[in-house]
């Protein structure tokens, strides 16, 4: 192979090292009923001018948002990104999603999370925040195995109009964590805070979604009031974004805020990687998974940084560990940092208020041209249910013929909901657009 600089010796050499005479060694513990056990059917072989065009032509197979129209949400949002992200991400002593093993060696990096994990606090009006988590799914799992050993319960209760990719991972995650899962059914779009409050019974946590995943806002006060008389703590799964517009989770009881960060600096990059974000009270920072960074002086009275808390199996006993993941999303943590900083607090409100308003424009637009909101009562922020007369997925096949992905068909995860749409709004989208959206979707 060309493109390796070992050679046949070198392998040969590699191998009697370890004690093996062949490749096929060293995977014979690999059931043969399991390998792969024929070549690859590869074409002939190219050469490195004819490889560039081959992939360049594969790559031009690809579609993204600067070349068709979207409204596709339920979870990753097309949302603006300022230039300033990037620059500041390639610069050499940023640029690593790992968190430094040295943290004495990399004083900047460790002060780009801490200012991170203040920016977090200040949004959900949490006191402590980790370094970011993988993303808006497993810190959901995260939240439950903080819940179960601060509380000492085994029951997770989980709202039925949050994320279902949330609820599929809080489920993989349970058997391993010994929790049972249950689920709270929604009521024209949103959770009956009575609902709540008898299934939370001998719960550890409690986890809504605001706004949840059809876009209304939930009676979130009235949520973690039902969680807290069950003696449940209430986690909140939130949209930074909605927070410029929305009260922080802090502020109406909740122990825990929770989220995928990706609306805040980050592209869709087709669906990851992001960032996830786990923030809590301050009584909850020695059970929180990861690592968070804190302040400090040194010996000379100079301020610094350092990994204040690292409790994870590498650093502590298996037994003690809350998380066994051995990396976070620092870099792309950090657009969310200089995408924040750079919108600051009225840019923030000014983005919300733009989706919403946005949101309402379709909405109008849609009923006048016969189609049906699936929640006409609730306030909905940035994304909505809509009925399209029809199957969503054939609508949406039709849509894509025009260029225009219209949204998510609910149907997939929600049943009776088979001829509806989950359509996103997001500041990038123009009046303009939403009225491309209205031919593409309207009901035929």
């Amino acid at each position: 192979m060309s493109y390796l600089s070992l050679t046949e010796r070198d392998r040969d050499e590699m191998l009697a090292t370890i004690g093996v005479s062949s490749v096929d060694e060293l995977f014979r513990d690999i059931p043969a009923g399991v390998r792969f056990d024929r070549e690859l059917d590869l074409g002939p072989p190219l050469h490195e001018q004819e490889l560039s065009r081959h992939l360049e032509e594969l790559a031009a197979r690809n579609v993204d948002t600067t070349r068709e129209l979207s409204f596709l949400g339920a979870g990753i949002y097309d949302h603006y990104v300022p230039a300033v992200v990037d620059a500041v991400l390639q610069r050499g002593e940023l640029l690593t999603a790992y968190t430094p093993y040295q943290p004495e060696m990399s004083q900047g990096v460790l002060q780009a999370i801490f200012e991170y994990q203040t920016a977090i606090c200040e949004l959900t009006g949490m006191e402590v925040s980790n370094a970011s988590g993988y993303d808006g799914t497993t810190v959901g799992a995260d939240a439950c195995f903080v819940a179960k050993h601060a509380t000492g319960r085994k029951k997770v209760v989980i709202t039925e109009a949050t994320s279902p990719q949330v609820r599929q991972v809080v489920k993989t995650y349970a058997p391993g964590f010994g929790l049972d899962v249950v689920e709270v059914p929604h009521r024209d779009g949103v959770t009956s805070p009575d609902d709540l409050r008898r299934a939370s019974s001998d719960a550890a946590c409690v986890i809504f979604q605001q706004p949840n995943f059809f876009g209304c806002l939930e009676p979130a006060p009235d949520l973690a009031a039902a969680a807290k008389d069950a003696e449940a703590i209430p986690v909140a799964h939130v949209d930074l974004l909605s927070l410029g517009l929305l009260e922080a989770p802090g502020a109406y009881g909740c122990g825990m805020a929770i989220g995928e960060g990706q609306s805040a600096g980050n592209y869709q990059s087709f669906a990851g990687p992001h960032y996830g974000f786990l923030a809590a009270r301050g009584e909850y920072i020695r059970r929180m998974p990861g690592r968070i960074v804190g302040e400090t002086l040194d010996a000379a009275g100079e301020r610094g940084y350092v990994l204040t808390l690292q409790t994870r199996e590498q650093h502590i006993r298996r037994e003690k560990a809350t998380s066994n993941i051995t990396t976070n999303q620092t870099l792309l943590a950090l657009a969310g940092l200089v995408y924040l900083s750079w919108l600051g607090p009225q840019g923030l409100r000014e983005v919300g208020e733009t989706c919403m308003a946005l949101g309402e424009y379709a909405k109008r637009r849609l009923i006048d041209a016969g189609a049906e909101l699936v929640f006409p009562e609730q306030t909905t922020f940035k994304e909505f249910a809509v009925r399209v007369g029809r199957s969503a997925t054939e609508a949406i096949r039709d849509a894509r013929g025009r260029g225009v992905h219209p949204g998510y068909a609910l149907g997939r995860d929600y049943p009776g909901l088979d001829d509806a749409v989950l359509v996103a709004l997001t500041e990038r989208r123009t009046t303009q657009d939403v009225d491309c959206l209205v031919e593409a979707l309207a009901p035929r």
